[in-house]
This record gives C-alpha cells, sequence and structure tokens, in this order.
C-alpha cells in the first residue's frame, strides 16, 4: 500500500515509522518542508537504535528507511496513493482545507483517514465533495509502541471503508476497535470512569492523592494511580478532556468534571511537564506513614472470611475487641448504627483489600485514634501495608472499580463500541490490568448491581445510577461482557 502522510510533528513521524516498518510505502509531507527532512532524520534514528539494541537487523532497518518517500508539499498528485493518513492541527478549519485540496490532486479511490483527538469526524467529512472516503484513524503516542487505533466512521462513511482500513492497522501490527463517532470516541472517554471518580474522592477528602494511588495500584492492580496518570499526561491537557467529553454528552452526571482542576491549572500545576502538579517533582514527596499502633490487641468482624483472614495472619481474633466490618457499597457509619456497634473502636475495611498485601482501614468522625492506630497495626500483620482512609460509602477502591465498569458499560449501551473493543481498547490503551466489562465479570454482575445500587442510594448521587447493561445482565444472569440479542438481530 501507499501511504501519504500529513503532518509530520511528533504523531506523524511516528505513524510514518510504524507504517513503514509493517512494509508500506510512506509519503512524507507538511506545510513546513523542512519538518518532513526532521522526521525522516528521526525516524531514522530510532531505526539505528533498534538495531543498536538488536531488535532488527541492518538491512531490515535500511529497507525501512528506504519505504520513506519525502515530498515537497501534501498536494502533490499522486495517482497511486492508496491513503491517507492527516495529523495536522486540530483545527476544523485547516483539517477541511487540506482535505478540499487533496481531493483535486488525488483520485477518487483514495481513502481519507484523520488522526484527530477531538474533532467530530462527521464534521470534517462534510467540508467533503465526497464525505464518504473519510474516516478517522485515531493513533495514541507513541504511534510504534501503542499498538491500539480507534477507527471512527462519520455518518457517511462507507462501510467498505471501515473493514478495509481496519484490516491495514490489524495487518501492519496494531489492534483495531472500532468506535462511534462521538466525544472522546472511546479510549478517551473510558478513561473517563477512573479519573473524575478520584477527583470525586478527593473532592470529599476521603484520602489524599498518594494513598487514592497506592489503593488503585496495589489493590486494583493499575500501573498508575490517577493522580500519577494526570501528572503524566499533564493536567491541562486532562482536564480540557475531562470538560469537553462531560459537555459533549451533554453533562452526564456519569462524567461530571471536577471544580479542583480549573485553579490548579491556572495556577501551572500541569505535573511532570511543570515540575509540580498533585506531587512536587522538584522536592520530595511525603513517605507512606508508618504504623505505630498494638498489632496485639484483639479483633474480631461480624464478617466470617474477615475473620478468617485476621487469623489467618496471625491476629488474635476474640469478641469485645476493635471490631472491623467489610462493607459493600454502604459506610462504616450506617453499619454501626444498623448492628448497635462501638463507634469508637469500630472501622470498616474493604474486602476487595483482604486479597491483596494493602488492607484499606476506613475511620469515622467517632473513631478513637489509640483504636484506629492498633487496628492499622493488626491489619500490617503478614508485612501487609495498611491505607487509612476517611469513612465513604463503598471505600476507595470500590468506587473507583464501580466507576470505571459504570462508564464502560454506558459505552456499551448507547452502541458506542462492541463489549469486545471495548475491553480491548482499554487495556491496550490505558493498559488496566483488565477489560472494565471483564472486570465487572470477575467480580459478578449481581455483585456489580449491588454496589452501584448502595452507592447510588447512599450517596443519592445520580452517577452512580446502575446502567440498564448491568441491571438487565444480572437480572438475566449474563455476562457483562455479552453483546445479547438486538432487535436488528431479530
Amino acid at each position: 500500500m501507499r501511504i501519504r502522510m500529513i503532518g509530520t510533528g511528533v504523531m506523524g513521524r511516528g505513524i510514518a515509522q510504524w507504517a513503514a516498518t509493517a512494509g508500506h510505502s510512506v509519503e512524507l509531507s507538511d506545510a513546513r518542508p523542512e519538518s518532513v527532512g526532521e522526521a525522516v532524520e528521526f525516524i531514522r534514528s530510532m531505526l539505528d537504535r533498534a538495531v543498536g539494541k538488536g531488535r532488527t537487523s541492518a538491512e531490515d532497518a535500511a529497507a525501512i528507511a528506504n519505504r520513506l518517500v519525502p515530498l515537497a508539499s501534501p498536494g502533490e498528485p499522486g495517482d497511486d496513493v492508496d491513503l491517507v493518513i492527516e495529523a495536522v492541527r486540530e483545527d476544523l478549519g485547516t483539517k477541511a482545507e487540506l482535505f478540499a485540496e487533496l481531493e483535486r490532486v488525488l483520485p477518487a479511490s483514495a481513502v481519507f483517514a484523520t488522526n484527530t483527538s477531538s474533532l467530530p469526524i462527521t464534521q470534517i467529512a462534510a467540508t467533503l465533495k465526497d464525505p464518504s472516503r473519510l474516516v478517522g484513524l485515531h493513533f495514541f503516542n507513541p504511534a510504534p509502541l501503542m499498538k491500539i487505533v480507534e477507527v471512527i466512521p462519520g455518518t457517511f462513511t462507507r462501510p467498505e471503508i471501515v473493514r478495509q482500513v481496519s484490516e491495514f492497522v490489524r495487518a501492519s501490527g496494531h489492534e483495531a476497535v472500532v468506535v462511534s463517532d462521538t466525544p472522546g470516541f472511546l479510549i478517551n472517554h473510558a478513561g473517563r470512569g477512573l479519573v473524575t471518580e478520584a477527583l470525586a474522592l478527593l473532592e470529599e477528602q476521603v484520602a489524599e492523592p498518594a494513598v487514592i494511588d497506592r489503593i488503585a495500584r496495589d489493590v486494583l492492580g493499575l500501573k498508575m494511580g490517577p493522580f500519577e496518570l494526570m501528572d503524566l499526561t499533564g493536567l491541562d491537557v486532562t482536564s480540557v478532556v475531562i470538560e469537553s467529553i462531560w459537555e459533549g454528552f451533554r453533562f452526564a452526571d456519569r462524567l461530571r468534571a471536577s471544580y479542583l482542576t480549573p485553579n490548579r491549572v491556572a495556577a501551572g500545576l500541569h505535573g511532570r511537564k511543570t515540575g509540580r502538579g498533585w506531587y512536587d517533582y522538584q522536592g520530595e514527596n511525603p513517605a507512606e506513614g508508618t504504623i505505630s499502633g498494638d498489632a496485639t490487641r484483639p479483633v474480631w468482624s461480624p464478617d466470617a472470611s474477615v475473620r478468617e483472614a485476621l487469623a489467618a495472619a496471625g491476629a488474635t481474633v476474640s469478641e469485645g475487641g476493635i471490631v472491623l466490618v467489610p462493607t459493600w457499597g454502604t459506610t462504616v457509619a450506617s453499619a454501626i448504627a444498623g448492628q448497635g456497634l462501638p463507634k469508637d473502636r469500630s472501622f470498616g475495611v474493604d474486602p476487595l483489600s483482604l486479597a491483596t498485601d494493602r488492607r484499606v482501614l476506613a475511620v469515622t468522625p467517632a473513631s478513637d485514634v489509640v483504636a484506629a492506630r492498633d487496628a492499622a497495626a493488626v491489619l500490617s500483620l503478614g508485612g501487609n501495608k495498611v491505607s487509612v482512609v476517611r469513612d465513604t460509602a463503598g471505600g476507595v477502591a470500590q468506587r473507583l472499580v464501580a466507576s470505571i465498569v459504570g462508564v464502560a458499560a454506558a459505552i456499551a449501551e448507547h452502541g458506542i463500541a462492541s463489549p469486545g473493543d471495548i475491553d480491548l481498547g482499554v487495556t491496550r490503551g490505558l493498559g488496566y490490568p483488565v477489560g472494565p466489562l471483564a472486570w465487572g465479570d470477575r467480580i459478578g454482575a449481581e455483585r456489580v448491581l449491588a454496589l452501584q445500587s448502595a452507592l447510588h442510594e447512599t450517596l443519592g448521587d445520580p452517577r452512580y445510577r446502575p446502567t440498564r447493561w448491568v441491571t438487565e445482565r444480572a437480572q438475566l444472569g449474563l455476562p457483562l461482557t455479552a453483546a445479547g440479542v438486538s432487535p436488528t438481530d431479530v
């Protein structure tokens, strides 16, 4: 295939390297001609590095470089061009002007693809004489390493083009997921579940960013916590994405933006690139606190599985001691009131954390400080780490996973992507240990429904309202990953 790559900045040169490595001839062009030469040199340096690390041979690197064809301008005639991939400035007018020129000089058989991350594909296509030839191909940076591409048809995109470009992506070494032309497409949309819920937890002073991040990593198995991720991406970028997707879905409660971000963006607390964000990259961040309580103090739990876990770790399990209450979508305070538990020495323990080496302890305003320290010490037996959080419905890990699954279920419910593509896109694009719908299936659809229903009832916030997708599958005994039967099937 002969591909014309227009725009040779960071993203464009990455896509060009990926396509040339897959065996395609790649024309490189840019409105700034010198950028083309810079891109070719950059790709050559990447290939030389790969040779030095033994990832490719010198002969293969030379062959890849020879498939790069510099052009003097994006609008050169090209009767043999099969596919155009555009990665220019995120501006509708700029893209419209470019595609209008390409329509004049390239054959009608050439497929046009835009790498936009924020502009609606249909709006770009509407500026063309033939809007059916344009499709979205959303790559992620760095394009050669992020092995996932969103294929986004516009309203008029021909179905055969969607199939062709999907096959092209897969044959070239990346996975392709087909996504409806909606705000944030799939991966950026799905990623709001983690980040917006983390910000909501911070708004409520449930825990500090470092504590939430530790729970996200150690209990949920994420590679990075949500605040670490925002600092890496840049809060200025993340804030725009959060606001645009929330606004694009007409201020849906499930995607609600936080009031915490605008002032931090204005103050320049963008993350790693500015030296300070949620963390200080120029100084030292506070280390995790030490546990100073009495680990020999007797503990008890109304839940047999918690008692077994405590005993296995070497705790003294006896009635009349500290009470550790597992909650699922509810609060420790409600358990104290409902079960008549001693308010000064009753604490919450997240059942999700019991299967990990980090225990999560929840305290209430009525907690005795000495008893809380002793509870933390008991939970640390066996070499476990302990995070202490403020009592809230479900706790940190449950609320994060409920939001992750809830946003993904809403994406499936609205037909934005298939269940399989949702899980594939999230695992490849966001690095989650498992896709959000498969994650829900590990917990169980009925248990997810119970969690979300309890959060909705306890917190009174519509952001936790269970989706029809989760509710129906729990009622029918179907997995969350099942597409199920639709009217069109009948």
